[in-house]
């Protein structure tokens, strides 16, 4: 008598014995699969070459992304160090509010960028950079735990900066006293453009140059 072998039970019985097409080398040439590229029918060793030149193909693409990466994270890494660069370069501490703003513009590329303090020292309270704040900005920017980034829905803040009316999206960043609760000011860079800065973009780098503004900006509070 003889039974009946459903596929599940020749997949389980090759399997079992992994050295079949060893013993049966035979077999390879003979049996044939239809090849989803070439359309046809295909021998099992091309079958498995196709197999292997796609897994191939997919591990090149991974790597060429990991390499773009790579070279994306290289270059801001580059961007942030000229940063730090040039706040350390500031002649005193009256120059640092200008030197941060215009050096995060040119170095990011960011069309615009301003900041607000307060709780600062009296020599520094007529300068561009203390200007009034609303307590509700103030505020807001207490329940900054990490940097926003969405659309300019006609927030305060984005009147700060030269040309308000034509800044669609921006980023608010908190300048605050290591953990401190709350925060002595508030980083705003804007752009005309929607996508600059999105709601569901990362904010980690971000919240990098937050900490080091506020480690920089930090010495002219009283």
């Amino acid at each position: 008598m003889t039974s009946h072998l459903d596929s599940d039970s020749i997949a389980d019985y090759l399997l079992d014995h992994p050295h079949f097409f060893e013993e049966h080398a035979e077999l390879l040439g003979r049996i044939k699969l239809t090849s989803p590229l070439l359309g046809r029918a295909i021998s099992l060793q091309e079958r498995q070459m196709e197999i292997l030149r796609e897994k191939i193909k997919v591990q090149e693409l991974h790597m060429a992304d990991l390499m773009r990466i790579a070279q994306e994270n290289d270059e801001i890494t580059g961007k942030f160090q000229a940063w730090t660069r040039a706040l350390l370069l500031a002649r005193n501490d009256a120059d640092l509010p200008q030197a941060l703003t215009r050096n995060l513009q040119e170095i990011f590329n960011v069309p615009q960028v301003t900041l607000r303090l307060w709780n600062v020292a009296e020599s520094h309270n007529d300068n561009w950079y203390t200007a009034t704040v609303s307590e509700d900005a103030r505020i807001f920017a207490n329940g900054l735990t990490t940097p926003f980034c969405g659309a300019n829905n006609d927030f305060e803040a984005a009147g700060w900066l030269e040309d308000a009316t034509s800044v669609k999206s921006l980023a608010m960043l908190p300048l605050r006293v290591g953990a401190a609760p709350e925060a002595f000011g508030l980083l705003v860079l804007g752009s005309p453009d929607p996508s600059r800065f999105s709601a569901d973009m990362a904010t980690d780098f971000l919240s990098r140059i937050s900490e080091t503004a506020s480690a920089a900006l930090a010495c002219l509070l009283h």
